[in-house]
């Protein structure tokens, strides 16, 4: 069973698509929330580490998806800058 955390962390995975979404399509309104959803998705980064140390629900599992969820979320972004040219290949390539 997942307690609150874990779900969290499920959250900013289930975030992914849509920032990528967001990103993909131009125009002003997407690239208002883009950044938005992103800094949404990593606040839950945040508040699903204090909750599991808080009450203490920390678990395998989270220490497993935590730091997945982290790389996912970033990898991602860090491909669409490519996608619309924000950043040279290279540079994504040797962070990721």
């Amino acid at each position: 069973m997942l307690n609150l955390a874990n779900k969290i962390t499920l959250l900013r995975i289930l975030m992914v698509p849509l920032v990528v979404v967001l990103l993909y399509f131009q125009g002003p309104i997407f690239c208002s929330l883009a950044p938005l959803a992103f800094i949404f998705a990593a606040i839950t980064d945040w508040l699903d580490g204090y909750i599991a140390r808080r009450h203490n629900l920390v678990s395998s599992m989270g220490k497993f998806l935590d730091p997945l969820a982290d790389k996912v979320l970033i990898c991602s972004v860090l491909i669409m800058f490519v996608q619309l040219e924000w950043a040279p290949a290279w540079v994504v390539i040797t962070i990721v």
